[in-house]
């Protein structure tokens, strides 16, 4: 008996040493990361690079002509019609690929909780004011007040900014997943933000014309939503549709450019194509 006694009070204490050195150990959160292994989502981003291509749809604008240094005219165009120029005919030849209207966008997604990025992108939008048409026009030339619909042709006015149509835009982008396979992410990507246009307007006033050059013309604010399929992290396919508001303040006319041409309108952009990942 004495025996049984001494063993059990030897366990006894044997089993509270144990206890109390397990409850001296601090519990590891299964959500920590080893020491030395690097987590699946780091604190680094990436950096993207993307390639478009785009078809535009513009609203109708009031378009001002007016001049007081060379000539003398004052007079505005209502509710005209513009269109795009897409020129895809040749867009797989390499010294063609800026020839279409295309998009080029360099960004940074930051990889946090938020799953926030910003961008630079440049877009190359189209826009040619409709020969021929009938509008509106009122105000003066040379003297001569008028108001009425009048039938615009090229030897009148001719207006497109066709080298082009230019946004360059800064973008706060939110991404957000929906659905994860082993190599394969589909994402919604939603984006606004605005920026100077650098355009090239080519015109003619009575027949007096002008090509460029790139300047500075106007102001564009836009927003736009989209899908974005990545493969293997690095390789990803993007659609969006962009819906965007241009206000062009600076736009030389006439062969000595000292006319100018103001107008604003809505414009909405289809953008499809391609990108490249780079991981942090």
């Amino acid at each position: 008996m004495r025996t049984y006694l001494l063993t059990l009070s030897l366990l006894l204490g044997l089993s509270k040493a144990a206890v109390a050195q397990l409850a001296s150990i601090t519990p590891v959160s299964p959500a920590a990361p080893l020491a030395g292994v690097p987590a699946l989502h780091g604190d680094h981003g990436s950096l993207y690079l993307n390639w478009s291509y785009n078809r535009d749809w513009y609203t109708k604008s009031d378009i001002r002509f007016r001049n007081d240094k060379s000539d003398d005219y004052d007079f505005t165009f209502h509710n005209a019609v513009a269109h795009d120029h897409p020129s895809m005919s040749d867009f797989w030849k390499l010294n063609n690929l800026t020839v279409p209207q295309y998009d080029l966008t360099v960004g940074y997604m930051f990889h946090d909780k938020h799953d926030l990025g910003i961008e630079v992108s440049w877009n190359h939008l189209k826009y040619v004011v409709d020969d021929n048409q009938v509008m509106r026009a009122s105000g003066e030339i040379r003297g001569f007040k008028f108001d009425r619909d009048t039938l615009v042709t090229p030897n009148f006015v001719h207006l497109q900014h066709t080298n082009g149509n230019n946004y360059l835009m800064v973008n706060l982008v939110k991404r957000h997943e929906l659905t994860a396979g082993r190599h394969v992410t589909l994402s919604a990507v939603g984006k606004v933000g605005g920026g100077p246009m650098i355009s090239y307007t080519i015109s003619s006033i009575f027949t007096s014309h002008a090509e460029g050059p790139f300047h500075y013309e106007g102001w564009v604010v836009g927003a736009s939503g989209g899908l974005r399929l990545e493969f293997y992290r690095y390789f990803f396919l993007n659609t969006d549709f962009q819906g965007a508001f241009a206000n062009y303040t600076n736009s030389y006319i006439g062969a000595d450019r000292l006319g100018r041409v103001t107008h604003h309108f809505g414009s909405g952009q289809l953008i499809y194509g391609f990108g490249f990942n780079v991981p942090l």
